[in-house]
């Protein structure tokens, strides 16, 4: 596959040029400078120039990454997973990973990004988290919170966690076999085995399928609420988790949100879920922030000044990914505006003004509490305008209706508008409906709660 993709090279970047619009001046930035390294267990790994290009490996990641596995998928007819490393650190290993198998990140890809137990900012809003994650990963049999269950929002370090799991079960128990994912890897495996079993009319495809996630001693699942409701997926990775938790193996899987508030999902594995340990992780408060924020900046070769770590730390609450995502862009504004220039708080203000505004207050909406809500329940924002009257429909929707009453100045016919109800009376119902759950029902009181922190962060 490595071989392929880099003879298809210019064609798959020209593709992804032409098809996504991208003009001169970027695609000479971003993209022609990218290198083709290597290709391990369905990974591609693309190298990242940080002296031509900056340290921009989250801007690539996030606007590129799903584009450029177009590309190649149009170009080679096979999907692959990509990840970005950049060139300075694959240097240092590049002969020894094509050469020694006993290479650690060269067996496990995912494991490249440097993840571990010792780059994790331990604080009170992630220290249960991290206690449990280390003792799952000094005990990896299965006797210890088997499954361990994180959740939370997105980028607050679920996955920082699980692969630190892995690195420490791999290095101190080599025999071990640990198998990580993702709920996209998973749906891929599941539904190639079945394109394959009916183009070969056998189920050879799935009986591979099956060694590869059920011959293992610890399974990592990470973002189990897109598996949920895919029926297909879903009975084969719960037939998995049974099959590894009856033998005794140990389970870690993250989601964003608690088991008891995945309504498709069945209640049996709930209930399972729940029997280990199930933990929340909390956004960071000002001081874990700072704290990422200075880590990080013992990685960078330009130092920013405290009063600017003290404006990104304060201004970006909502998770670490965008803490880290805000502090990119101030070197990748001042590399390409004032690079011989000290960064000064107005060029960091000046770089950031699309993403924080410090003197406005936050103005909460009926649109973006229906995107909150419809991304929570993993639901498509049509069906909660639709006429539907299911149970998984019509609670989130009047979850909806409660919020946009609570946390909006909008009349109860505007609300009405909003969500294409026929008139108010349907609101008030709805309204009182969740105002009467709140007291009697702790997963509709949890689900408001979290809800109200994705709003207001």
């Amino acid at each position: 596959m490595e071989t392929l993709v880099k003879e298809k090279w210019s064609e798959i970047i020209a593709y992804l040029r032409d098809e996504y619009l991208i003009n001169g001046v970027l695609f000479r930035t971003w993209i022609e400078p990218l290198e083709v390294v290597s290709f391990y267990n369905g990974i591609l790994i693309i190298s990242i120039d940080e002296k031509k290009q900056g340290d921009i490996l989250n801007l690539i990641e996030k606007k590129y990454k799903i584009p450029l596995q177009v590309a190649i998928e149009v170009k080679t007819g096979s999907q692959v997973d990509i990840q970005f490393r950049y060139k300075s650190e694959l240097q240092a290993d590049r002969v020894s990973s094509y050469n020694n198998g006993d290479n650690l990140e060269y067996k496990y890809p995912f494991l490249s990004n440097g993840h571990s137990f010792d780059n994790f900012v331990v604080s009170g809003s992630n220290n249960i988290a991290y206690a449990a994650s280390v003792a799952v990963a000094e005990n990896p049999n299965g006797q210890v919170y088997n499954p361990l269950f994180l959740y939370s929002g997105p980028g607050l370090g679920k996955t920082h966690l699980m692969h630190s799991i892995a690195r420490y079960i791999l290095q101190n128990n080599p025999d071990y076999h640990v198998t990580y994912t993702t709920s996209e890897e998973f749906t891929n495996d599941v539904v190639d085995a079945i394109r394959t079993n009916k183009q070969k009319g056998d189920t050879i495809a799935t009986s591979k399928l099956r060694k590869k996630y059920r011959n293992i001693d610890v399974l990592l699942l990470d973002d189990i609420q897109f598996i949920v409701g895919k029926d297909s997926t879903q009975i084969e990775f719960f037939n998995t988790f049974e099959s590894l938790y009856q033998s005794g193996k140990q389970l870690v899987i993250s989601s964003d949100r608690p088991p008891n508030q995945m309504e498709e999902l069945d209640m049996r594995y709930r209930s399972r879920f729940n029997s280990g340990m199930t933990i929340d992780i909390q956004p960071p408060d000002f001081e874990t922030s700072m704290a990422i924020l200075k880590n990080k900046q013992e990685l960078s070769d330009k130092k920013l000044d405290d009063k600017i770590l003290d404006f990104i730390a304060t201004n970006i609450k909502s998770n670490i990914r965008d803490l880290e995502g805000a502090y990119n862009k101030i070197l990748l504004c001042s590399r390409f505006t004032k690079p011989n220039e000290k960064i000064t708080l107005e060029m960091a203000e000046e770089a950031l003004k699309d993403l924080i505004s410090p003197d406005d207050e936050k103005i909460i909406t009926a649109d973006y509490i229906i995107d909150v809500v419809a991304e929570h329940f993993n639901l498509d924002k049509d069906a909660l305008l639709s006429p539907k009257k299911t149970k998984d429909i019509a609670v989130p929707r009047q979850i909806c209706m409660y919020l946009c009453n609570e946390l909006t100045n909008l009349t109860q016919t505007e609300i009405a508008t909003k969500l294409k109800r026929n008139n108010h009376s349907t609101v008030i119902h709805g309204v009182n409906r969740i105002k009467e759950s709140l007291n009697v029902d702790k997963e509709i009181s949890n689900t408001i709660s979290v809800l109200r922190k994705k709003l207001e962060t």
